[in-house]
C-alpha cells in the first residue's frame, strides 16, 4: 500500500510521480474544462461587480458588505439588482442611476 518513501501512489518524495502522470485524462478534462471556468470567472465577475457598484452608489453598505463577502456565482447578485435595488436592465450599466440612501 505505500511504498519505501512513506507516501500512497508514490505522490510524495523523491521518484514521485505527478498525478495527471498517472492519469493522462485529468489534463485533457482540465484542458476542457479550463475554458467553462473561465467563462464562469467571468460571469461571477461582472455580476458582483455591478452589484457592489450599484450598492455602494446607493448607500446599501449591509448589501456592498454581504455581496462582496457571499459568493453566489452571481445568483445573489442578480436577486440584489433586479429584486432589492429594482434597476432594469438599461440602468445596470448607467453612470446615473437614482442614489437611494436606506
Amino acid at each position: 500500500m505505500y511504498n519505501q518513501d512513506w507516501s500512497m501512489y508514490g505522490g510524495w518524495g523523491p521518484g514521485a510521480v505527478e498525478p495527471w502522470m498517472q492519469h493522462p485524462w485529468m489534463l485533457a478534462a482540465l484542458a476542457i474544462a479550463a475554458p467553462f471556468i473561465i467563462l464562469v470567472v467571468a460571469w461571477a465577475l461582472v455580476w458582483k461587480g455591478l452589484a457592489l457598484w450599484h450598492a455602494a452608489r446607493r448607500g446599501q453598505y449591509w448589501w456592498f458588505v454581504i455581496l462582496l463577502v457571499v459568493h453566489t456565482m452571481g445568483i445573489l447578485e442578480i436577486i440584489y439588482l433586479f429584486f432589492v435595488a429594482k434597476l432594469h436592465w438599461k440602468q445596470l450599466f448607467s453612470a446615473h442611476s437614482d442614489r437611494v440612501h436606506h
